[in-house]
């Protein structure tokens, strides 16, 4: 008897590591928001001001999906409002897609960072912190059901479409996927950010326009 009480509380003790506990029944993005401001499912929650949720319509057609926000979307609660969701917004309308038709999110909600000096440096989250977020992200693409689900990056490709993808050699083409009809992934804008020069900045923005343009040509086919 002993080691079947032990055998549940195990298991029990490994559902409270992840925030499947929290997802609300007949979620909304509204409640989903509303709940996920308590998450403390992993231990990123100790350091970030705030969680940052997903945000956009239910009815959007395509959603946007980040590793995790930065140090501007942690004191402001918004996703994508710091320099690399200018640089999204600037390619989304260059590309001729309208913001307000898109959700964008991220695969982690909190902000995961480290000091120096007086900033707040990203750090990149582990396997388990990602694991922990991924019952919020798995219930915005069952609220939203986006015909397009669009990676922004590694961290969001290798969590969302397999472990052994690779931006740099696999962005933009199309994948099989039980989440969306259609599914791929891109850079994440703020890679454009951190190119060397100038000229190789332009160079990055222009190849990203192009991915969105293609991506959102079979979204509107």
């Amino acid at each position: 008897m002993g080691g079947i009480v032990d055998c549940t509380l195990a298991v029990v003790v490994k559902e409270l590591e992840t925030a499947a506990p929290l997802i609300p029944p007949r979620p909304t993005i509204p409640k989903l928001q509303a709940v996920a401001a308590e998450c403390k499912a992993c231990h990123l929650w100790k350091n970030a001001t705030q969680t940052v949720f997903g945000e956009g319509k239910s009815t959007s057609p395509v959603m946007f999906i980040g590793e995790q926000p930065g140090d501007k979307e942690d004191l402001s609660g918004h996703p994508f409002v710091g320099p690399a969701g200018v640089l999204l917004d600037e390619a989304l309308l260059e590309a001729g897609i309208d913001r307000t038709k898109v959700y964008v999110t991220n695969v982690v909600k909190h902000f995961k960072w480290e000091p120096r000096g007086k900033r707040r440096i990203h750090k990149k989250p582990n396997g388990a912190e990602i694991a922990a977020c991924r019952p919020w992200l798995e219930a915005e693409i069952a609220v939203v059901k986006p015909r397009a689900i669009v990676c922004l990056g590694s961290t969001a490709a290798q969590s969302v479409i397999s472990p052994k993808f690779r931006v740099s050699v696999q962005r933009a083409p199309f994948v099989e996927s039980s989440l969306a009809p259609l599914v791929t992934a891109t850079v994440h804008p703020s890679s454009i950010l951190r190119a060397p020069t100038g000229q190789a900045r332009r160079e990055e923005m222009q190849r990203f326009i192009a991915d969105l343009k293609t991506i959102w040509k079979a979204i509107s086919a």
